[in-house]
């Protein structure tokens, strides 16, 4: 039902003669045509998404992840058609966490998470259901797509055999990703997994969600690759640097710090006196390109505004009708929804766009260089996913 294997094999073999025959120092191309994702001393090759420094470490030449906050970790390169093996276990009972494969660069709008195929991994205390198992389920998550194989629901693949062994013990995945066809074999047999998958290029995700766990042993064998048309790869956008950590305010201040609190990926305002004091990056930028979500409260005001995004200390966007030079009316915003605002700063030139459309352009002539920051209208508001990159 899932495999075959005359192709596969034939893949791997192409895949292993173009790899030995480019083979170079860095590459440490093994004999197999695997080489390691992953050096086993530092994470270089790969980026911190979302998460606090510290949630992504190496410990005795294991990836550790600490589960807090719920976020990722990602290839620094895109990949296409290739075979992954790695190693992972839980280390607590119940434990959760994935593997995202052709993934985006950054977090959707709205949540933590890549947008991606992912492969399950959760230790087998956490139970099942109809719509989970702990024993390696395949499903596409926030805007992919998958046909899945086997028994499944929607677009969840569930798996054919229960195999996961329970933490401490470590469990092996072996990912076969080929033309938009994903199979994953947990240890040692292929279980679940599905086809047309859009995306079917990107990066390769390990994610962060609640509860520590270690990953080892990741090798890749890249396979040929195929012309795939451009709107099933994912945007190559490596640039991006999360300004919030999802645990703490490291690099923000404010003169009233205390009405911004930390929620994992979520970042509560919570106004509590009269100052409606903003919360400002504590490095300044000069041409730069902001990208912030926030969510609309359950109810929408006729009138006010919500929040904004803030430069040289000048409410630059609004969210709600004002008095700043880009506002966003409030007939724009879709109440109880995550919205997503970039705001692109090119010297005086600024533009603003949500959720993909143009909101305006106008110019200013303000400091060359000033911190950026979240705008204060004293209304609770959630804001989450804020990140920049230098143009």
């Amino acid at each position: 039902m899932f495999a075959k294997p005359f192709q596969i094999t034939l893949l791997i073999a192409l895949a292993t003669i173009l790899n030995l025959g480019c083979q170079s120092p860095a590459a440490k191309v093994d004999a197999d045509g695997f080489r390691s994702l992953f050096n086993g001393r530092n994470l270089d090759g790969w980026a911190n998404v979302n998460c606090a420094p510290e949630t992504w470490s190496v410990t005795n030449g294991l990836i550790h992840c600490t589960g807090k906050p719920i976020g990722a970790l990602r290839t620094e390169r895109q990949y296409e058609n290739f075979i992954m093996e790695l190693d992972w276990r839980h280390l607590r009972n119940g434990g959760n966490a994935g593997i995202f494969i052709w993934s985006s660069p950054i977090s959707w709008p709205g949540v933590p998470f890549l947008r991606a195929i992912e492969v399950q991994v959760l230790e087998n205390g956490y139970g099942k259901s109809d719509w989970y198992t702990t024993h390696g389920d395949v499903f596409p998550i926030h805007g992919s797509k998958m046909e899945p194989f086997g028994r499944h629901n929607g677009m969840r693949s569930f798996p054919s055999e229960e195999l996961s062994k329970p933490t401490p013990e470590w469990n092996h995945y072996r990912i076969v990703a080929t033309n938009g066809v994903l199979r994953l074999s947990v240890n040692g047999r292929e279980v679940s997994g599905g086809s047309n998958c859009n995306w079917r290029k990107g990066y390769i995700g390990l994610e962060s969600e609640g509860s520590p766990v270690e990953f080892r042993n990741i090798r890749i064998m890249e396979l040929p690759s195929t012309e795939i048309a451009p709107e099933l790869a994912a945007p190559e956008e490596t640039d991006w640097k999360a300004l919030y950590n999802g645990v703490d305010l490291r690099g923000w201040e404010s003169d009233n710090l205390s009405e911004w609190q930390s929620n994992d990926w979520r970042l509560l305002l919570k106004p509590a006196g009269e100052t409606n004091a903003p919360l400002l990056s504590s490095k300044s930028y000069r041409d730069f390109e902001l990208i912030v979500d926030f969510k609309a409260p359950d109810k929408l005001p006729t009138s006010g505004v919500l929040g904004g995004i803030v430069f040289d200390g000048k409410t630059i966007v609004s969210f709600g009708a004002s008095e700043a030079p880009l506002p966003i009316d409030m007939d724009k915003l879709k109440a109880k929804a995550w919205h997503r605002v970039r705001l692109v700063r090119d010297f005086e030139r600024y533009s603003v766009y949500m959720n993909n459309e143009f909101i305006g352009k106008t110019t200013l002539d303000l400091s060359r260089r000033a911190p950026v920051g979240l705008a204060n209208f004293g209304r609770q508001l959630e804001y989450a996913n804020v990140y920049i990159r230098d143009l």
